[in-house]
């Protein structure tokens, strides 16, 4: 990939050079948006320039705080944590940017405590994070809030380090 965009860059600079006209250069943006195609050279063939593009997208992209998708909360808590709160933010912006973009928020609970407790703990920690995209803008026809009590569980073991990853509400991006 990198090498075809490469050649495309090199070859709209050779004909930009052999065009019989000045070419002005382009001001740069302020702030990189990667999220963007990438800007073609002045005088290249915007289809070429198109297909070279290179599109990185923010929900997987590992450096964006998009790509970071689980909610966690204390022992028997649904409050969502202010450590946690611009993760939440990060999110609500991305739906209300994207209004075609759809969220299922799945709620999660640690092993302890009965079956139905915990799909019910599970459901008022996905309802949490559901409640602050809706103060932030989000509307409720792009999320879905359900929970898996203590039947997904992200680790597999008796102890605190184990309960502590599996209390969360997971944020899935309909269609990834």
């Amino acid at each position: 990939m990198k090498t075809n965009l490469l050649l495309s860059v090199l070859m709209a600079s050779f004909l930009a050079a052999c065009a019989s006209q000045d070419v002005k250069e382009q001001p740069k943006a302020a702030v990189e948006d990667k999220t963007a195609a990438a800007a073609a050279p002045a005088g290249a063939d915007t289809k070429a320039a198109t297909q070279a593009a290179t599109v990185v997208n923010a929900l997987k992209d590992p450096n964006n705080i998009l790509s970071k998708r689980s909610v966690y909360f204390d022992f028997d808590k649904d409050a969502v944590k202010d450590e946690f709160k611009p993760l939440v933010e990060a999110h609500s912006g991305y739906l209300k940017a994207h209004a075609d973009a759809k969220v299922t928020l799945q709620g999660n609970a640690d092993e302890r405590g009965s079956r139905e407790y915990n799909i019910a703990l599970g459901q008022r920690r996905a309802d949490a994070v559901k409640k602050a995209m809706n103060i932030l803008g989000v509307g409720d026809k792009q999320i879905e809030s359900v929970s898996f009590g203590e039947e997904k569980p992200r680790k597999d073991c008796h102890e605190e380090s184990c309960w502590q990853e599996n209390r969360r509400a997971d944020v899935v991006y309909q269609g990834e």
